[in-house]
């Protein structure tokens, strides 16, 4: 919340009431359909409540990426200690989700939240780039020689995400081998 608010000091049961409101109807109704009055009533709070503390549905829905609302937990690649096995298996559970109705809708959602405000788009990078999605397992896969030494993590990272993105905005559906053929593509295929 920026400083120089005024109004009564914030309740947290109010703001955590606030927050799951807009974090279960922005995955329920999407971003566009998305109101301050609609969360107000879920949150059992006025709406007077909500405006005090938030300016609108955009930074709503940035607070509740930056309090891990949005984007399931289990978007953490796993450390069997054979990266090109976690990768597969983390993305086939991305494109699970992201190909499930619900899932779809959130993601286009947040998108749709990203370019209407410059700090939903930064909050949503800073998510996905989140240290325990890539980079954090990526660097220990350097370090054990899983991964080649000059192999840039973040361009990594960003290319996994971009694949994922450009993929749901064009509604194309990933056939069983896509998984496989990303992490080939940028690890390098097996010999």
């Amino acid at each position: 919340m920026p400083d120089g608010r005024r109004g009564a000091a914030r309740s947290e049961a109010a703001r955590l009431a606030i927050l799951d409101a807009t974090a279960a109807l922005f995955a329920e109704r999407g971003y566009d359909h998305l109101s301050i009055e609609g969360i107000a009533a879920r949150a059992g709070v006025g709406k007077q409540t909500v405006y005090r503390w938030w300016s609108g549905k955009s930074e709503l829905i940035s607070e509740c990426l930056l309090e891990g609302k949005l984007l399931p937990d289990h978007f953490v690649v796993a450390d069997t200690g054979d990266l090109r096995t976690d990768l597969v298996a983390w993305l086939r559970e991305v494109v699970a989700v992201l190909e499930s109705p619900a899932g779809e809708g959130l993601f286009r959602s947040l998108i749709a939240a990203a370019t209407a405000n410059e700090d939903v788009g930064r909050r949503l990078r800073e998510s996905l780039a989140d240290p325990r999605l890539f980079s954090q397992r990526l660097r220990d896969a350097r370090e054990s020689g899983e991964l080649r030494p000059d192999l840039p993590i973040e361009d990594v990272s960003e290319t996994i995400i971009g694949a994922l993105v450009f993929r749901a905005l064009a509604r194309t559906p990933s056939d069983a081998g896509f998984p496989e053929r990303l992490v080939d593509l940028i690890l390098g295929a097996r010999g």
